[in-house]
């Protein structure tokens, strides 16, 4: 795509996801005029007009706390007339073909429907988990020590990310990611969020009627942490909810008070592997973790192959196995894959038929693996 074709994927997305406003329309321009040139907007022609479009959003992810280059693919369009005539599935095929041509080893989406991204290898891996807690209860946290916060804005989008980086491998988090600094400097412009920035944290949230939404909130100490949901729920006499992302095991769940029945919602996102032997070595794993294993990768669309799995001290290597090698082990399509490669059991993996083959790695491939993914960030 070129600057030429966004007038029409505007209108495309007007079709799909309803009408915008102005100020909108020229934030999303500013987003992604600058990745253009990077090839990372794919588009579906009829001759001259646009039929359907995908972004593939240049991101970086934590998995067992270690950081890599993801391919985010968001803004997925078809225009209602060419519906149901194969063109979402052409666009998503070519978009894999992309993502790993850019040297990406992993993909994500968060799917509007799961039979087209399944088709093309992509399956459900975690959620971004959106919970409602009465503001009230937000503010009977007290802080616990002295922890100094300030206003933040774009000039501060490189701390910010300087912040996650160490956060985030600290607590060896698996599924959160993190804009590029160009992209943070645009999100940091908003006038209407409260940006607050700690030494080890920060929160960016929002009025929502009578209510406050959250989009992120992070700490990286008991301290910051205290702090940082005080200051959301400062709001209590006026606001009557807190919505927010939150892992499925965050802290302020134990900070509260009271504990009943919570409203929890869950907007699931998909990932699927490009790159084996890329994925692995990027990937984080439990330090007391040593074992090798031996597996078979089934992926008509990339190509398959079979791999020994090496895993010890916290890192990982996939050594390709020739064929006729005489080695054996699990067989996985790539729905499969994507799915242990985000912490899915083995045993589930077997009962959903996306696993079969050897048993005798199971347990080892389950300890490796072993995740809990989640996002703070919907895109």
């Amino acid at each position: 795509m070129t600057p030429d074709d966004l007038d029409a994927v505007l209108d495309l997305r007007k079709r799909s996801f309803g009408p915008t406003s102005a100020s909108e329309r020229d934030r999303w321009r500013r987003a992604v005029t600058p990745v253009l040139g990077e090839g990372r907007y794919l588009g579906v022609f009829e001759g001259t007009r646009l039929a359907a479009a995908a972004r593939l959003r240049s991101l970086t992810q934590w998995w067992h706390g270690r950081p890599q280059p993801m391919a985010g693919i968001a803004g997925v369009t078809v225009n209602p007339e060419d519906r149901g005539r194969g063109v979402g599935t052409r666009l998503m095929r070519a978009v894999v073909d992309r993502a790993a041509a850019l040297g990406d080893a992993v993909s994500t989406l968060y799917p509007a429907t799961t039979p087209i991204y399944r088709g093309v290898g992509y399956e459900h891996a975690g959620a971004q988990h959106n919970v409602r807690l009465p503001a009230e209860a937000l503010r009977g946290i007290r802080p616990s020590g002295q922890v100094k916060l300030r206003r933040m804005g774009p000039d501060d989008a490189a701390e910010l990310i300087s912040v996650l980086h160490r956060v985030y491998a600290a607590t060896r988090v698996s599924g959160p990611v993190s804009w590029d600094e160009r992209t943070w400097s645009l999100w940091l412009e908003a006038e209407d969020d409260f940006l607050y920035l700690a030494d080890d944290g920060f929160v960016i949230y929002r009025w929502k009627g009578d209510d406050i939404l959250v989009d992120s909130l992070v700490a990286g100490s008991a301290e910051t942490a205290r702090a940082l949901w005080t200051l959301v729920g400062s709001a209590s006499s006026i606001a009557q909810h807190v919505i927010a992302p939150v892992a499925p095991d965050d802290p302020v769940l134990w900070l509260l008070r009271e504990r009943g029945k919570e409203q929890v919602k869950q907007v699931r996102w998909m990932l699927r592997v490009l790159d084996v032997a890329a994925a692995v070595e990027r990937r984080g794993y439990p330090v007391p973790a040593t074992c090798e294993a031996v597996i078979t990768v089934e992926d008509p669309l990339l190509g398959g192959g079979t791999w020994r799995l090496e895993i010890s001290g916290g890192s990982g290597a996939a050594v390709p196995v020739a064929e006729g090698a005489g080695a054996s082990g699990a067989v996985l399509t790539a729905n499969g894959l994507a799915a242990l490669y985000s912490g899915i059991p083995t045993a589930t993996l077997r009962l959903a038929g996306l696993m079969s083959g050897d048993v005798r790695y199971d347990e080892a491939l389950d300890m490796a693996f072993a995740a809990r993914p989640y996002m703070l960030e919907y895109f």
